[in-house]
């Protein structure tokens, strides 16, 4: 599998991975096409922003998203987190995503970075168990989420299930 960063040309086939391989609520309208390129462009110049791709055979499947974040502490140290971990349906359990995380540890090492961090929506077991065979561990930390809006995508059930919302 080839890895490298995103291009804006890859616009269509991250917005199928991430709606149709991600999310259980994809959006009903999809931001034009055009403003997802416009931010790939930004992305791909940005030395901290490492938006990742797995490709086989010419075709992406797999991506991850590694932002390295500048601190204080830790002798001024710097950290990063993952976010989208997605992999299309056919090729999960091929090492695709396993070898974009392993790619993405070694850029926040390359960096100077302490720690990496990863907070996911899923309860599954295998993929807890697979963040927990790249390296992750759910013990050390622990993670807080605070939504400020409620997509009007989601279900009405969407709230019974994962709680209220407070939107002002």
């Amino acid at each position: 599998m080839k890895i490298r960063k995103a291009t804006p040309a890859d616009a269509e086939i991250l917005r199928r991975l991430y709606h149709e391989h991600l999310t259980a609520y994809p959006p009903k309208n999809p931001a034009d096409i055009a403003l997802w390129r416009e931010k790939i462009a930004r992305f791909e110049s940005d030395a901290e922003y490492h938006l990742l791709v797995g490709e086989v055979e010419g075709r992406v499947v797999s991506t991850v998203t590694l932002v390295v974040i500048e601190n204080l502490t830790r002798n001024l140290r710097p950290y990063a987190v993952i976010e989208n971990v997605v992999t299309h349906a056919d090729f999960r359990g091929k090492g695709c995503a396993a070898a974009l995380m392993q790619h993405a540890g070694e850029i926040a090492q390359s960096l100077g970075c302490y720690k990496i961090m990863l907070s996911t929506g899923s309860k599954t077991e295998g993929t807890l168990q697979f963040y927990e065979k790249c390296g992750f561990n759910c013990r050390d930390k622990t993670g807080f989420v605070k939504w400020l809006e409620k997509p009007a995508e989601y279900p009405a059930q969407f709230s019974r299930r994962y709680g209220k919302f407070a939107v002002r």
